[in-house]
């Protein structure tokens, strides 16, 4: 195998124009200038290269105070949710605890109607059982104290027919009298008396008799009325314990915080089939899809700083690219641990997308504020110690404090007064790498030394 040199043409040779003496003259000047800045440059930079690599130091950054627009921004992370959303809660049923037996997946789409959480009804259906059966043993005595006062007033009925008859007998024999012998009609007479107390006295038993009857009646009734109440209950109890949707929507469920004990390291995990639910504790909730709004905990120490109707940026992390915006709607009380307090902050979503779904987790900036005109820093170039707050300014070979006012302070920026624009200010502690290489060497002459 052979190589083949191939020489590229000769490049045509362009003669200069010539121009003016005056002309070239400058132009010689100008470029002998350049030339001497940039070796300038150079030389500088291969100096410090060279102190930095004979004595392994590292320089200290620095940054510049700028005096422009400074924004001041919140930022959280939250999970997005319809507003108005349908919660679903856990049936008050005895204040009892009960279980889940059903549960829809979170993200799924019900429709009105659907079943969302279904608890177990196995305690409610023998209440139900056991009230029914109460409910017919009720109604058989109620049939029977009928039938025994039915039963009665027949018997009654006879013995008054019997006793008006009896007296009407004796009445008859009382008019032999005339005819009749001193003792016999003193005989009818008795018989007649007899007659009708008798009548007199059954009548009163019978009306006794009847009110008695009546009362067990009506004492029967209550109870059966008692029962079918009880009955009434259970089936109402079995009938709540089926959550359904009454709206169309994605089903969200909620966290289950039904622990007794609770520590700093505690996590809380979404509702699941199986487990135990207090009642009144809300399980899920259907947001409302033309409405969607974001929840997000903001710390305690910015709370003075939101308010209600401010501009938000909502970055959703299922849908990159995009930026939603809102504003602040809500603000809710305070909550957390004792050593990490928060609020959550609601935030209405002015032009919401198809793609969205509750659940998914967002990034929110907040804009609280804004100043004009502003001489500001990087937030890491200033320094506070024992209620002084001052920046490193050049001086000399190192660096040296400065006092300044510190004026608001956002995230990432600071604004100060006592400073001038464009002035130099170190982003890092300069005493506290000469410490740190006070330090190194101390070591280093302990270890010689040993």
């Amino acid at each position: 195998m052979s190589a083949t040199l191939l020489t590229a043409p000769p490049a045509p040779v362009i003669a200069p124009v010539p121009g003016p003496p005056g002309f070239r003259f400058r132009g010689l000047i100008v470029t002998a200038l350049v030339l001497a800045a940039l070796a300038g440059v150079v030389w500088m930079g291969v100096r410090a290269w060279k102190k930095v690599v004979a004595t392994g130091e590292q320089p200290i950054p620095t940054t510049r105070v700028r005096r422009g627009t400074v924004i001041f921004t919140i930022h959280a992370n939250g999970a997005l949710s319809g507003g108005n959303s349908e919660t679903l809660v856990t049936p008050m049923i005895g204040g009892g605890q009960l279980h889940i037996t059903y549960l829809r997946r979170p993200g799924e789409l019900v429709k009105p109607g659907d079943p969302v959480v279904e608890f177990d009804t196995t305690e409610q259906e023998f209440n139900l059982r056991e009230a029914e059966a109460d409910v017919a043993e009720a109604e058989q005595r109620v049939a029977d104290a009928k039938a025994q006062l039915d039963a009665q007033k027949e018997e009654d009925a006879y013995a008054l027919q019997k006793a008006r008859s009896d007296v009407r007998l004796a009445e008859l024999e009382v008019k032999k009298n005339l005819i009749s012998a001193a003792i016999v009609a003193r005989e009818n007479d008795m018989a007649l008396a007899q007659a009708r107390e008798t009548l007199a006295e059954t009548e009163k038993n019978m009306s006794n008799r009847t009110s008695t009857n009546e009362a067990a009646i009506l004492a029967q009734e209550a109870a059966r009325a008692k029962a079918q109440v009880q009955a009434a209950s259970a089936r109402r109890n079995i009938e709540s314990m089926t959550l359904s949707a009454h709206r169309a929507g994605y089903v969200a469920v909620r966290l289950n915080m039904n622990t007794r004990f609770m520590t700093s390291a505690t996590t809380f995990s979404p509702f699941q089939v199986g487990d135990e639910v207090s009642s009144g504790m809300p399980v899920a909730e259907i947001p409302d899809l033309s409405n969607w709004e974001v929840t997000a905990p903001v710390a305690e120490v910015d709370r003075g700083h939101v308010a209600i109707g401010q501009p938000t940026e909502v970055t959703v992390i299922a849908v990159p690219g995009r930026v939603f915006n809102g504003r602040l709607k809500d603000l809710g009380g305070t909550a957390g641990s004792p050593w990490e307090r928060h609020f959550d902050c609601h935030i209405a979503l002015d032009k919401p997308s198809p793609e969205l779904r509750p659940g998914m987790s967002v990034r929110i900036t907040i804009t609280t504020d804004s100043m004009q005109n502003a001489l500001w820093l990087p937030a890491q170039a200033l320094f506070e110690n024992n209620g002084r707050t001052f920046v490193y300014v050049p001086s000399g070979n190192g660096f040296a404090p400065r006092d300044v006012k510190l004026i608001r302070r956002s995230e990432s920026q600071v604004v100060i007064a006592g400073l001038t624009e464009h002035q130099v200010v170190a982003l890092a502690d300069p005493t506290r790498e000469a410490k740190k290489k006070t330090n190194e060497g101390s070591s280093a002459s302990q270890a010689v030394g040993k």
